[in-house]
């Protein structure tokens, strides 16, 4: 079988930082405090005219991220994207989600863990 890319499209526009991402991944796959499968990053605030700001929460896969190879394998959405409360994160193949990325008009970013390069169609 051909090997695909896979990884996360995730609409940071939207997402509110609530964590439940980073939650969800440590339950399912038992990662010890301190560590993480994905983990929030804040990108600001800063005042960037008199009438915007940056302030931004992104999360971002670790090299701990599997893209829940075991969830995944039994037709299951990784237990990021399941349990995301804003519904900003997509599992799925880089190309497509490349596409998307393409014609996004909010903020958007695509990560391909690690684990997403080695993925089996």
């Amino acid at each position: 079988m051909a090997e695909k890319a896979y990884g996360l499209l995730i609409n940071y526009e939207f997402c509110t930082g609530c964590g439940t991402c980073e939650m969800a991944c440590s339950v399912e796959h038992d990662i010890p405090i301190g560590r993480y499968g994905i983990q929030m990053a804040t990108i600001g605030p800063w005042q960037i005219d008199k009438k915007n700001w940056q302030l931004d929460t992104v999360p971002i896969p670790t090299d701990e991220c599997d893209l829940c190879a075991k969830r995944v394998e039994k037709g299951k959405k990784p237990t990021c994207v399941k349990h995301c409360q804003s519904l900003c994160m997509e599992y799925g193949p880089v190309d497509e989600l490349a596409a998307k990325l393409a014609s996004a008009t909010t903020k958007h970013v695509l990560f391909v863990p690690k684990a997403g390069t080695t993925a089996k169609q």
